[in-house]
């Protein structure tokens, strides 16, 4: 069975690769992890080939994302299974979490135990600011809160979407 061509949603595939294997690279007794999101770059850097377009940012769309993709029973049997044989596959090597994400489904029935604050979805914030945070609930899920920070990040973001529409429109 193939999620992806089922059209079921597998969050544990939707990391970036570099997560998969954080949680090798934690130190030993590590219990807490706290992550955020940030428009970065405050101003342009002269130094820099690349030039920031706004120096605020309207933040739109993690609601929806929370919603769709990690609201309700995110892990499965079936989900672990198939995470385990695509990162085998894409690392040449088992480097999947599959003790954590197995402990995520026995101990809290699929559900993630994750914490998120956000600021309101759109407000207009200055650049440089935090607009989202991500904590573990469980000590024994720390390394989950990277996983999760990177798996919210919309790959097509509206919030460069909005920006643009607020800096035309509040000119």
């Amino acid at each position: 069975r193939n999620a992806a061509l089922d059209g079921v949603f597998s969050h544990l595939l939707f990391a970036l690769s570099l997560q998969v294997t954080h949680y090798k690279q934690y130190p030993p007794n590590t219990s807490k992890v706290y992550s955020y999101f940030e428009c970065r770059e405050k101003r342009t850097d002269p130094s820099k080939s690349r030039k920031v377009k706004y120096d605020k940012t309207v933040f739109y769309g993690l609601q929806y994302i929370l919603n769709k993709y990690l609201k309700g029973k995110v892990v499965t049997p079936e989900k672990i299974q198939e995470a385990k044989e695509v990162y085998r596959e894409h690392f040449q090597d088992d480097v999947f979490n599959e003790k954590g994400w197995t402990y995520i489904l026995e101990k809290y029935n699929g559900h993630l135990p994750i914490e998120i604050k956000a600021v309101p979805e759109g407000s207009v914030i200055p650049r440089g600011n935090v607009l989202f945070t991500v904590e573990s609930t469980d000590p024994e899920c720390y390394w989950l809160t990277n996983w999760v920070e990177s798996a919210s990040r919309p790959r097509q973001p509206p919030s460069p979407t909005e920006t643009l529409f607020f800096s035309v429109w509040s000119r």
